[in-house]
């Protein structure tokens, strides 16, 4: 099955998930629901306890595809190359 969706690998802040959920009208517990997480663990994200990663992170990036949401997730850091 090849994937139908290229998005772009970020990392994801906590304002840009809060401005997210705001934007498509859903509650944390709806925006968990949509994602197959936790209500507490989209709360932890928006709080900055926690960033979310791998799939939760691409499923962001979809939804906010998806929604026409203009957000600048903050590219993941580079490691300092060892001499």
């Amino acid at each position: 099955m090849k994937n139908q969706y290229k998005v772009k690998r970020t990392q994801w802040d906590s304002q840009n998930i809060q401005a997210l959920r705001r934007h498509l009208g859903l509650t944390q517990r709806e925006l968990a629901d949509n994602l197959g997480a936790r209500q507490q663990t989209v709360s932890e994200w928006e709080t900055a306890m926690y960033k979310p990663r791998g799939t939760s992170a691409t499923l962001l990036s979809i939804i906010a595809e998806q929604a026409k949401f203009k957000y600048e997730a903050v590219p993941p850091k580079k490691l300092p190359e060892k001499s």
